[in-house]
């Protein structure tokens, strides 16, 4: 099989190249702020804490009681709203 070719580099050969760091760089990413992080906590545990205090206290409870089934789509709607959020957590 034919060698290929050599080719010379007509660049002029200069310091700045041999002193390059080659030493890894950690890159900013960004990160999730600190009121997005509280929200989805918040939702997730707003959303337990009505499902809870429904289940335990919520025929003593007056607007509770009026809302009857709706309680759960109220807390279960908490919860997975914090849950999607998750996905956007970095």
């Amino acid at each position: 099989m034919p060698k290929a070719k050599v080719t010379k580099d007509l660049r002029p050969t200069t310091s700045t190249s041999a002193a390059t760091s080659r030493t890894p760089v950690k890159i900013n990413t960004g990160g999730t702020p600190l009121w997005y992080k509280i929200i989805m906590f918040g939702l997730m545990l707003l959303g337990l804490a009505w499902l809870v205090v429904f289940y335990v206290a919520g025929d003593q409870i007056g607007f509770l009681r009026e809302l009857g089934p709706w309680n759960y789509l109220i807390g279960f709607s908490g919860l997975i709203v914090g849950l999607l959020m998750t996905m956007g957590w970095r």
